[in-house]
């Protein structure tokens, strides 16, 4: 398989409750590598812009003043099939619905506060990562 990027986010739920190491831990063991990584608080002209596709949809505005509510931690990870493990570790988007020992199910509230985003597809995983980080940033 060839190697993949993808973007994950620490959500501000996650962040707040002191858990943002636990899902670093969590993201090592499943063999990425951290090719960038920060906090950071994000603008509601960042957060608009990054969930823009949502634009228009009844949670938007919601989505928005919730990633922007607190520090948020961005990572770019590397591996093998990086978009699918990703997803795999985080769990279902719901985490009442996530498998148990996924980032979602064990820090996550319900379905708008679920602790973790990451890319779906390798086109908006191009798109994510290089909204947060510049190429000389990714090593």
């Amino acid at each position: 398989m060839p190697m993949e990027r993808t973007l994950a986010i620490i959500k501000p739920d996650a962040v707040a409750a002191g858990n943002a190491g636990k899902i670093i831990s969590m993201i090592e063991q499943a063999g990425f590598r951290i090719l960038a990584m920060r906090m950071q608080k994000l603008t509601r002209a960042e957060a608009e812009g990054f969930y823009a596709v949502h634009r228009g949809k009844g949670f938007f505005e919601e989505l928005v003043a919730f990633m922007t509510e607190g520090p948020v931690v961005l990572m770019a990870l590397e591996r093998e099939d990086a978009i699918a493990k990703w997803r795999e570790v985080m769990g279902a988007t719901d985490p009442k619905k996530a498998a148990p020992g996924t980032v979602r199910a064990l820090y996550g509230t319900d379905i708008g506060r679920n602790a973790s985003h990451g890319s779906d597809a390798p086109e908006t995983a191009a798109f994510e990562v290089s909204w947060f980080f510049r190429g000389s940033e990714l090593g």
